[in-house]
């Protein structure tokens, strides 16, 4: 059972019965020609109630962290991120069914994505939409082309990681972008085999991903692509990092 559902129930169930206390039971205590005490239940009930109605509507319809357990998509995010996701970015949904009851946009090439992963729905995966419906996508000789036209890329050097970032040291940095003002890094292992893959067309409703560490990536290249429904929300900043230790270094630190 999901968190997102127990904290359903748990709202539900403490709502439920502070409502009921307040109509039916608490009116006839007043009452009462011998004073009664409340029930536990129902103090526990009004008490928590609220917390759980607050919490319930951040993370289901505002906010919600996430960390980061791999290194798939170094170097934007590294090992122990705990990260932040706009939840209405692409839509307000109703909780646990995932339903869309106030459209807002779609991704963009380029975003960062939280997103249940569709071979395990109870797993959260985060990648970057490379491409959205319609778009033909090609990955050949870490070349990354989009309806038959190469992505603009720029190398930047090694990468010298420090902290949790260190497995990668000697890779590649390169910058890629899917438009003009909006740039972003990937990182390319030159000595492991270019992870190719022909051209796909993306469905419509459904995106492709990518990790940005794109030799050490299980991304839509291995299983396909990711429904819509599936998108828990845009991934914005990093609000602390916590891998052996507190690495004040990224904190507070945006995702391009």
């Amino acid at each position: 059972m999901s968190f997102e559902l127990i904290l359903v129930i748990v709202t539900a169930v403490s709502g439920v019965i502070a409502y009921v206390d307040r109509i039916i039971w608490r009116p006839k205590r007043l009452k009462a020609v011998v004073a009664t005490k409340e029930p536990i239940i129902v103090e526990y009930a009004r008490s928590l109630f609220p917390i759980f109605l607050i919490v319930l509507v951040l993370r289901s319809f505002i906010i919600e962290p996430f960390k980061i357990p791999s290194g798939s998509m170094y170097p934007t995010l590294q090992i122990g991120d705990f990260i932040v996701v706009n939840k209405f970015a692409y839509g307000v949904k109703l909780p646990v069914i995932q339903t869309t009851v106030i459209p807002v946009s779609t991704p963009e090439r380029g975003d960062v994505v939280v997103f249940k992963f569709p071979g395990d729905p109870t797993v959260d995966y985060i990648k970057r939409v490379v491409g959205i419906p319609g778009d033909e996508i090609t990955y050949i000789d870490r070349s990354l082309f989009i309806n038959g036209k190469k992505v603009d890329t720029e190398l930047v050097g090694k990468y010298l990681g420090t902290d949790s970032g260190s497995v990668m040291n000697g890779a590649t940095i390169v910058k890629e972008s899917f438009s003009k003002d909006r740039w972003h890094q990937i990182l390319l292992d030159m000595d492991k085999r270019s992870l190719d893959m022909d051209t796909v067309t993306v469905p419509e409703g459904e995106y492709f991903v990518m990790g940005d560490n794109r030799d050490h990536s299980n991304d839509s290249r291995f299983w396909g692509f990711v429904p819509e429904k599936n998108l828990k929300g845009r991934a914005f900043g990093i609000w602390m990092n916590w891998d052996s230790g507190i690495h004040f270094n990224r904190i507070g630190k945006g995702i391009e």
